[in-house]
């Protein structure tokens, strides 16, 4: 039987790296508070296995080492584009991992803190501070904290002008593990840009590799479904082609629609904290997605502990100027790289490589 209340101080609403952030914070405080997972099973999510120095560093404060998610760090970029190939080293070590691994060590750690964990109960729809869930009952709360990442919930959904005329769709297929592409990625993270669309990878800590695209839909409705859009993809850039060889005879291909790259809410409204993708989506190329996910529980965690669910308008404001340079560069990048400047960027010296990596942190 569900041990859920009708009615408590703080609701966070999923229990992805941005609500287990806010519950470990809220529990450690010894604030009341409730956390709902709409999955019984922590699952493998699409994409958001790079955690870069600063996420790391982030991480830290919750009490979560790299060496507990990976022990390999990932210390270079390797960008394709078109014939050319640029290589440069990250400015610190980075953390490739699965989503599996590290959403499931940071509830673990939550759940340790004292977190209130509710799974399997999935919220359907949110009117004021009233969340009601799959099974119909409702649970009113003081502070709202909004943590169900790409998943839009009923009544505080995205914009829909926010997906654009021709919006991207992520896709995701595993590759490996193999000593073959370990030899190929090494401990690199790798872009691979082609047109109207980008994919990277990096091999995670049992070896395979999550190769994460995203591709406009009118590019997928050209090639007419996945699988011929990877063998597409394959013709247009041998490398990837290279990598796409260590996956299965008929890959499984997991697909997100509508991402709203480059979106970011600027307004606050009281009692609501909108964490990670529903406070802001960098374009995945810069590989801090997890980045903000995770600095937006720990902030809004922080704000609620000193000013309760009062602060949660200006807090998101703030958040929102937080956010505004990483994800401005990397939409920058995107645009350029997703179209006929593509193959310029290859020629892009090491220097601009890091620079776009250091100005695309949360910081």
């Amino acid at each position: 039987m569900r041990r859920t209340p009708a009615v408590t101080p703080a609701l966070i609403v999923g229990g992805g790296p941005a609500g287990a952030a806010t519950a470990t914070l809220l529990a450690r405080a010894g604030l009341p508070h409730l956390l709902l997972e709409r999955t019984r099973e922590t699952g493998n999510a699409l994409c958001g296995g790079f955690l870069s120095w600063r996420t790391l560093r982030s991480l830290e404060t919750l009490g979560i080492e790299a060496t507990a998610l990976n022990p390999d760090p990932t210390r270079r970029v390797r960008l394709f584009a078109g014939k050319r190939i640029v290589e440069a080293p990250l400015p610190r070590p980075a953390v490739s991992v699965s989503r599996h691994r590290l959403d499931t060590v940071m509830l673990a750690r939550a759940i340790a803190a004292g977190a209130a964990v509710e799974r399997g109960v999935a919220v359907r729809g949110v009117d004021g501070l009233v969340a009601r869930t799959a099974d119909g009952a409702t649970i009113a709360a003081d502070a709202l904290f909004l943590a169900s990442g790409k998943h839009d919930v009923r009544g505080l959904a995205r914009p829909e002008e926010a997906r654009g005329r021709d919006p991207t769709m992520g896709l995701r297929l595993r590759l490996g593990p193999a000593p073959g592409l370990t030899a190929l990625v090494g401990d690199a993270v790798e872009l691979h840009l082609v047109d109207r669309g980008y994919a990277g990878l990096a091999i995670q800590e049992d070896g395979s590799a999550n190769l994460c695209m995203a591709i406009h839909l009118s590019r997928l409705t050209a090639a007419g479904s996945p699988e011929r859009l990877l063998a597409a993809l394959a013709v247009e850039a041998p490398a990837l082609a290279d990598r796409l060889a260590y996956a299965a005879p008929s890959p499984v291909i997991d697909a997100v629609a509508n991402v709203p790259y480059g979106w970011r809410v600027r307004h606050g409204e009281a009692g609501l904290f909108r964490l990670g993708d529903q406070a802001g989506v960098i374009p995945s190329l810069a590989g801090e997605g997890m980045g903000i996910a995770i600095a937006s529980g720990i902030a809004a965690a922080s704000a609620y502990r000193t000013g309760g669910a009062a602060s949660a308008a200006a807090w998101q404001r703030s958040f929102a100027r937080r956010i505004a340079r990483p994800i401005g560069v990397a939409s920058l990048v995107r645009v350029l790289g997703e179209g006929r400047f593509a193959p310029v960027i290859g020629f892009a010296p090491r220097g601009l490589v890091d620079l776009v990596a250091r100005t695309t942190r949360v910081g």
